[in-house]
């Protein structure tokens, strides 16, 4: 006798949750049966896969290595079902998309609007998270795409940009730098910079630029949401760099002043990453395909009401 899939998702589950009580429950199977399958699972195995203590449940040596290849089976076998689906009807089933709360607010309405208006048949199913997380799960195959920053680590992932992001300085009303047309990255030196929480890349992004300048960050403070960080600017005498995607919703709250930077103009890169082996490689691009007119109809409509 071989292991089955069966066998093998159980115990992944049990892996990722460390409890058999909830790895049963996640996989709408009674705990009695769970258990029965792990331990038919560790005798045709000859290996004990976990370890029972009053803390939970922990892999074992020999536990760690079967369920890392079992993630390995398990989603070549989920490959095999979307090459089927894709061979036989592209754009339709579902779509497991993971986003970062620096985008996902700002750009999921009208990428859902267009993907449905396209594409009917296409199940969208969003997960919102930070970038580490997302490419976890990317990896694990619980998530088919990510919409990302490129400029985070992306663990050999498969990108394909899609457009630039420019960031955009953000001070209270009142600030000495709110009048001035444009400013210069070096003329940021010496100020007090609020950021985002560790964690967000966009984050790392904006210290990147602003310890070139020789700003520095504002005590131990690190929002949770950039709408977070805007209030926190209005409040405050820091400032903060803000990605111009954000503007058309954060850009509203009262004795905000923004303040384009001049040329170069640090932005991030805005794109989406899968993993290599993926069957649905042509399917991304031409999503992808579909996110760059909506963003630049974005653009040129904020520009034409500046002007």
């Amino acid at each position: 006798m071989q292991p089955t899939l069966r066998q093998l998702e159980y115990a992944v589950a049990i892996a990722d949750r460390r409890s058999f009580h909830a790895a049963a429950k996640a996989c709408h199977v009674s705990q009695p049966g769970l258990s029965d399958q792990i331990r038919t699972l560790e005798e045709l195995l000859d290996a004990r896969l976990f370890e029972r203590s009053r803390r939970g449940v922990l892999p074992t040596p020999a536990g760690v290595e079967i369920v890392r290849r079992a993630r390995g089976i398990l989603a070549e076998v989920a490959h095999l079902e979307q090459a089927a689906r894709v061979l036989n009807k592209p754009f339709s089933g579902p779509l497991r998309l993971g986003v970062i709360p620096t985008i996902a607010p700002y750009l999921l309405p009208r990428v859902m609007q267009a993907a449905r208006r396209r594409y009917p048949e296409l199940r969208m199913r969003l997960h919102e998270a930070r970038t580490a997380e997302l490419v976890e799960m990317l990896q694990r195959g619980e998530l088919d795409l990510l919409l990302v920053a490129l400029e985070a680590p992306l663990d050999g992932l498969t990108t394909v940009p899609l457009f630039r992001d420019p960031f955009v300085v953000a001070t209270p009303r009142a600030h000495p730098l709110a009048r001035r047309k444009r400013i210069r990255q070096e003329e940021l030196r010496t100020e007090q910079v609020l950021l985002l929480a560790d964690g967000h890349c966009l984050r790392e992004q904006v210290l990147s630029v602003c310890e070139s300048a020789g700003a520095d960050e504002l005590g131990d403070f690190g929002a949770s949401s950039l709408a977070t960080l805007v209030q926190m600017v209005v409040n405050a005498d820091g400032i903060t760099l803000l990605p111009s995607l954000a503007l058309p919703v954060e850009a509203r709250a009262r004795d905000l002043a923004l303040v384009q930077l001049a040329k170069p103009v640090p932005a991030r890169t805005i794109g989406l990453a899968w993993r290599p082996t993926s069957p649905r490689a042509e399917e991304f691009r031409a999503l992808g395909e579909m996110l760059v007119p909506a963003e630049s109809r974005r653009r040129s409509g904020q520009r034409e009401r500046k002007a």
